[in-house]
């Protein structure tokens, strides 16, 4: 009871706290948001200072800079790092809002603001849960906390820092988060995300657009044969028929799939809530896994020729497309990128040239059910929430997750407490209160359990 008593007398200096963040638009999408960038950054200085850290300071990058700090216990114990974002998305389109999206409001038992769940409100849940354990004598390790500002945008200088202080950065395992759980009543872990492949394709056909009354039947027309091309990427059955792209791709174990099949879910409600009358995807699996640990191929935008008001027989020179992939653990997306190259250039006639170019990719994670952390966290949902969690893999990307297993070497625990109606990136993002508090009880139980952990 003593974690709870300390976070009832504290919630309201929490909130206040929180709120100083989300005043601040740290917007890095935008340029003229800089000047809030370094301004959060400054703020979080201070709030993890004053939560306990012995060490907190602003770190430049080749982009927005990084807040690092730390509290070292004994450094021949094990050491927890704290990965969160301070940068937030665009607010837009501010009609939509029901209030100033920069000036948090609570109603209806909720946080609303940008930021309140995404990434300011679950970043503020690990920081005064680190508080909360080190005031009652929890912390039986090190811990260091890692804050970016450019995670909106796809870190793009994060990889970079990493190389650069792999000694400072140095831990045992990364605590995160910025996911989310399967409802209120349903605490989760995310053990899985998958990795993403994001290609633009262009395809050539004549030197400039053509009548096609004159030339129609006789010339090949690129959005007939783009459209062709990537009709082939899959098929009846929903396999992705890319050349050696499942030769990397696991099963999905019998024990995983038995735990996903326990998760609440209602295929009608699932079909009424995005308006379809029918669901399609690779046979052999459920729902929940498709989207979730298999992987998926889709076609996020195509255009080219006449799209204005009115008729315009034209055959067009070119014609786009933007694909994407999903991945899963153990497919590495610059390999699919050079086997969905040649397998398109593999189809394509001799009357067109295509081109494709890579925009953007990631790896997947997952993270083991028997790591001594995500024990430590699963023990600690239980206690906060009164039942134990499932672990659920997720079928959106983190890519820096990855990234930190492949530059520093070490394992991610996904902690995170997003609801699926927070409403984040859109207008009304929200964050229940107490959700927010049981979070930050987790957190310091993460800590009392982790300390019994050893040191590998």
């Amino acid at each position: 009871m003593l974690i709870q008593e300390y976070i009832q007398s504290n919630k309201n200096r929490f909130l206040e706290e929180l709120f100083s963040l989300i005043r601040i638009p740290s917007i890095s999408a935008k340029s003229e948001h800089k000047p809030d960038m370094l301004r959060c950054a400054n703020r979080w200085v201070e709030l993890l200072l004053s939560a306990g850290a012995d060490h907190a300071e602003v770190m430049e990058t080749t982009g927005n800079p990084v807040v690092f700090a730390e509290k070292v216990i004994d450094p021949a114990l094990p050491t927890v790092l704290v990965y969160a974002h301070y940068d937030v998305m665009p607010a837009e389109p501010l009609d939509l809002w029901k209030s100033d999206p920069f000036e948090p409001e609570i109603r209806d038992g909720r946080i609303w603001a940008r930021g309140a769940d995404d990434d300011k409100g679950q970043s503020m849940i690990q920081v005064k849960g680190f508080e909360t354990a080190l005031e009652h004598d929890l912390l039986g390790c090190n811990v260091k906390f890692i804050f970016e500002g450019e995670e909106e945008i796809g870190s793009p200088s994060l990889e970079g820092f990493c190389i650069a202080n792999k000694e400072l950065l140095k831990a045992d395992v990364i605590l995160v988060s910025d996911t989310s759980m399967v409802g209120a009543e349903t605490p989760s872990l995310t053990t899985g995300l998958r990795g993403l492949a994001y290609w633009e394709m262009e395809v050539t056909g004549p030197n400039r657009d053509l009548h096609s009354g004159h030339f129609g039947g006789a010339v090949a027309n690129p959005i007939n044969v783009l459209c062709k091309l990537l009709a082939q990427v899959t098929d009846e059955d929903g396999r992705i028929t890319i050349p050696h792209f499942y030769d990397k791709v696991e099963d999905v174990p019998a024990a995983e799939r038995k735990m996903i099949a326990q998760i609440p879910f209602v295929e009608e409600v699932y079909k009424h809530a995005i308006g379809v009358n029918a669901l399609d995807g690779e046979v052999g699996y459920s729902t929940l896994e498709r989207n979730s640990c298999r992987p998926s191929f889709d076609i996020c935008g195509i255009w080219g020729g006449y799209t204005g008001e009115g008729a315009k027989t034209v055959l067009p020179s070119k014609a786009y497309a933007k694909v994407s992939t999903r991945l899963v653990a153990n497919q590495d997306f610059h390999e699919i990128g050079e086997l969905f190259v040649k397998y398109m250039q593999s189809l394509a006639p001799a009357s067109v040239k295509i081109k494709v170019t890579p925009l953007h990719g990631g790896h997947g994670y997952v993270c083991p059910i028997d790591l001594p952390a995500y024990q430590a966290a699963e023990r600690a949902y239980e206690k906060a929430f009164g039942k134990k969690p499932l672990a659920v893999r997720r079928g959106g990307s983190i890519p820096i997750i990855s990234t930190f297993e492949t530059v520093l070497g070490i394992k991610t625990v996904l902690m995170g407490f997003g609801l699926e109606q927070n409403a984040i990136h859109s207008p009304n993002e929200s964050c229940s209160l107490d959700i927010f508090y049981k979070g930050i009880e987790a957190v310091a139980e993460f800590y009392k359990n982790f300390s019994t952990c050893k040191k590998k």
